[in-house]
């Protein structure tokens, strides 16, 4: 072999060992990046479903807090309008209270409402109190229930108060009294049994 021969032997010997270097580790480096591909890929995904979680997290809250926003805005604004509809409805209570003491009816109200003060107090000394504006009946109750009556220096709207000193004790059935209580208890119900 000559000289030329021997050194294209060598040089095609030492290309094919360099390639097979290059491509070792061209390869090498390949399967390196590939891996850090595939981590980098995982960690995202890993991101993106932790974000994700979290974001849904978040949605479902400030859901539950606008609704409860709502709720809240409901009961209010219902709360107003069933305080409006109280409201009138006892302005025409009132009314009715107002007209029902232009009768008779009330006039014979006062009498049992006296006369069931006179028989509780027994021989105890009662004072029974009529409202200012019943002022003009007095001298006919006086003489339907043989009772000296008070013109009291409080408007209870109408009806009696009685007080019993020595017992401490008073008979209250002015209108005042009985309309307040009934204000105060008075609920709307719901189409379902609940206030």
């Amino acid at each position: 072999m000559t000289l030329e021969e021997k050194i294209v032997q060598l040089q095609t010997s030492s290309m094919e060992q360099a390639r097979a270097e290059g491509n070792a580790i061209i390869d090498s480096h390949r399967e390196a990046l590939e891996k850090v591909f595939q981590d980098h890929k995982a960690e995202a995904v890993r991101q993106s479903e932790t974000r994700i979680k979290a974001e849904t997290t978040n949605a479902k809250l400030m859901l539950n807090q606008a609704a409860a926003k709502s709720q809240l805005e409901i009961k209010r604004r219902q709360g107003k309008v069933q305080q409006e509809l109280k409201d009138k409805i006892f302005e025409e209570v009132s009314g009715l209270v107002s007209d029902f003491m232009k009768t008779e009816a009330y006039t014979d109200f006062l009498i049992k409402c006296i006369q069931q003060a006179e028989h509780f107090a027994g021989k105890d000394p009662v004072v029974i109190y009529l409202n200012p504006s019943d002022e003009q009946k007095r001298p006919d109750l006086e003489d339907a229930t043989g009772v000296h009556l008070t013109i009291s220096a409080e408007d209870f709207i109408g009806g009696v108060r009685a007080v019993i000193r020595s017992r401490n004790i008073l008979i209250d059935n002015s209108f005042k009294t009985q309309l307040r209580n009934e204000y105060d208890k008075f609920l709307f119900l719901g189409g379902d049994g609940i206030a």
